[in-house]
């Protein structure tokens, strides 16, 4: 990923150039991690560039904020043409769209009511999360000894800037240990979510998933990817998933914003089914890129066209 510094960021309702988007050191946000994000692609189509589910994408962010207690100055719908107008300006015909609203300069301390809301978007061009192989010949994952918050700690429904401080340890350590990712258990030693992505697995024909009470942010990909298994009549059980269900699995494939959707061909050194790209994840990858850059009609209405 290469940031294209020569770009527009918009701040506070305002374009401006790349390197005068800068916030002080002694922010909130610096010392306490109060932000709130999102990650949303804009895929470039036939006609022309467009971005993925933006509105529930901005929907969840201010489900993020009002969580914490974020009163945003902007409604969703006018935070939604503002990403429209940051594509266009920047010419991107795609493009990775990071939304993010944070505690700004004022004061410091843990309570946080007194200090400014700061909103930023920026855009840039980034391409395939793990990388354009993965997609096709999957990825090494390995069980992080890290994790997932408990339900009574931290809220795992808010895409929190803190919530990821847990994600980046498992990134971190799966790294070290040589796998390209990790899956993360929740606080019942239950399957969670990877450390930025959903996870899915095939067994028999049938699509599981963890539900959302298994301390994970419910996806807008892993929301797509069960409408698009409905519609290939495909039977979808969210329920808890044990650890060795993992190894057991004929498929296993995470799904996110940026990881798309990303066949995974083994797991703590356990190949899983055939170690490669199973059939049905096949299937839904197909389908689901088939209807983001444009090849099928988008009968869902995800695609929110840059005009």
């Amino acid at each position: 990923m290469a940031f294209d510094e020569a770009g527009k960021i918009w701040f506070n309702g305002k374009i401006v150039d790349w390197k005068d988007a800068n916030i002080h050191v002694l922010s909130h946000v610096v010392h306490y991690g109060s932000s709130v994000f999102e990650g949303i692609r804009c895929y470039s189509t036939p006609r022309g560039p467009a971005v993925f589910r933006l509105k529930e994408h901005v929907k969840r962010l201010f489900n993020s904020a009002k969580i914490y207690r974020m009163d945003i100055d902007y409604s969703p719908e006018e935070f939604s043409q503002a990403v429209l107008d940051t594509i266009k300006i920047n010419e991107l015909e795609e493009c990775y769209i990071r939304p993010v609203i944070f505690r700004g300069y004022g004061q410091l301390g843990v309570y946080p009511l007194k200090t400014p809301l700061e909103c930023v978007i920026a855009v840039w061009g980034w391409g395939k999360y793990l990388g354009e192989e993965a997609l096709e010949k999957g990825v090494d994952v390995g069980v992080s000894s890290w994790r997932r918050m408990a339900p009574d700690t931290m809220p795992n429904m808010a895409k929190a800037g803190s919530n990821y401080m847990n994600s980046q340890l498992a990134k971190m350590e799966s790294i070290f240990n040589g796998y390209d990712e990790a899956i993360m258990l929740d606080y019942q030693g239950m399957v969670s979510e990877g450390s930025g992505e959903n996870v899915f697995l095939v067994m028999d024909g049938v699509l599981h998933t963890p539900p959302a009470a298994s301390s994970l942010l419910p996806g807008i990909t892993r929301n797509s990817i069960i409408e698009l298994a409905r519609d290939l009549d495909l039977e979808i059980r969210e329920e808890q998933i044990p650890r060795e269900m993992l190894y057991l699995a004929d498929e296993v494939f995470l799904t996110g914003t940026a990881a798309e959707v990303t066949p995974i061909r083994s797991i703590d050194k356990i190949s899983i089914g055939t170690g490669k790209k199973g059939e049905v994840t096949e299937k839904l990858q197909k389908t689901f890129f088939d209807v983001v850059e444009g090849g099928v009609d988008d009968k869902y209405g995800w695609l929110t066209f840059v005009e």
